[in-house]
């Protein structure tokens, strides 16, 4: 198996702290683990926490997978792909531009060596976009940024995203329909075309990446109780309706649009593999609400396994003795499970 690679994402937050206290409590969960950053950044948290860890640098990701293959738990094993560059300064809760390329950098290269079959899954950790848009990046966010990868490696960039964000945990499975946008928006931004889209790439990935061999799927309605039919709005009824009875025609088992007040009950969500959510916020309250700090955010619709914490950068918390890595330690899990319950190449 190659290796799992983990992207520390913005390094005067938490992503250090989590990498260097996860590693600590339970260094075996690195196992086939490279992060990609230069050992500095480590380094240097480590030493502001007072955590006694080896660190080791490689240039080459062979070279690194090979040292980390014959000693697996003995350190933590980073793979710099950016050396000649030069790591820049970080100061701990207080990000700066001086990193912003290589924090871009580390995440396109550790995209691309899953892409190349080089790795096996990504880990991302938490990025501070702000900073990130400040010197050219112009992607909202991680998701998007690893799909242009993917489509532009395809030599396809002028097709459109087939990709959804969905967060997952022991109990709970949810996707969106749309993501970051103002909720006086969402109404406007779905449609029937990316409502059979968004279900059928989560039936197809709950087949392949997680190993569900008939997966049960809800969807929820927009309006309080699903529109009442039509009278609190006619979202359900052209829109969620047509698309669900299509992809039921195409074979999928999604049942719905549901009332999300009810759906997301003990007694209700236990049918369901996974619920399809119109907006951020219908999906993430109830998921947190269960799961906070233990979720998963995992990219459907890659051409390669992505996982992520379900966490920010947290700056205000850099170097505090409690900091969580739960959901660190969480996102590494799902990405071995779902390499090992993958049926795509």
């Amino acid at each position: 198996m190659k290796p799992i690679v983990i992207t520390v994402g913005e390094p005067a937050g938490i992503g250090p702290d989590c990498i260097i206290r996860a590693y600590l409590d339970c260094s075996e969960a690195f196992e086939r683990c490279l992060i990609v950053a230069p050992s500095r950044w480590l380094l240097q948290r480590a030493e502001q926490i007072q955590a006694d860890v080896r660190i080791l640098e490689f240039t080459c990701l062979a070279e690194a997978y090979e040292a980390l293959r014959l000693a697996p738990t003995d350190a933590l094993y980073c793979w710099y792909p950016m050396h000649a560059q030069g790591a820049g300064i970080v100061t701990a809760a207080k990000p700066s531009e001086q990193t912003a390329v290589e924090v871009v950098g580390c995440i396109e290269a550790a995209a691309k060596a899953c892409l190349a079959g080089e790795a096996t899954a990504l880990v991302t950790g938490p990025i501070e976009k702000a900073v990130l848009r400040r010197t050219g990046f112009d992607f909202p966010g991680h998701t998007e940024f690893l799909d242009h990868l993917a489509r532009v490696s395809k030599a396809t960039a002028a097709e459109k995203s087939n990709f959804v964000m969905m967060l997952a945990s022991e109990g709970l499975r949810v996707a969106l329909l749309t993501t970051h946008m103002a909720l006086r928006d969402v109404a406007d931004a779905l449609s029937v075309a990316e409502t059979l889209k968004c279900i059928s790439i989560v039936d197809l990935d709950l087949r392949q990446r997680f190993g569900i061999a008939k997966p049960r799927l809800a969807l929820c309605g927009l309006n309080p109780h699903a529109g009442e039919q039509g009278h609190f709005g006619r979202e359900e009824i052209d829109i969620l309706s047509p698309a669900a009875e299509q992809a039921q025609a195409a074979g999928i088992d999604v049942t719905g649009p549901m009332p999300a007040d009810t759906l997301f009950s003990a007694a209700v969500r236990q049918h369901f593999d996974a619920i399809v959510c119109c907006y951020h916020d219908q999906a993430l309250i109830p998921l947190k609400t269960l799961s906070f700090g233990e979720a998963v955010n995992v990219t459907l619709g890659l051409p390669f396994i992505r996982t992520s914490v379900d966490h920010g950068t947290a700056l205000d918390r850099v170097g505090a003795d409690d900091v969580s890595y739960s959901s660190l330690l969480a996102a590494v899990a799902m990405a071995r499970q779902m390499s090992a319950a993958s049926v795509v190449d």
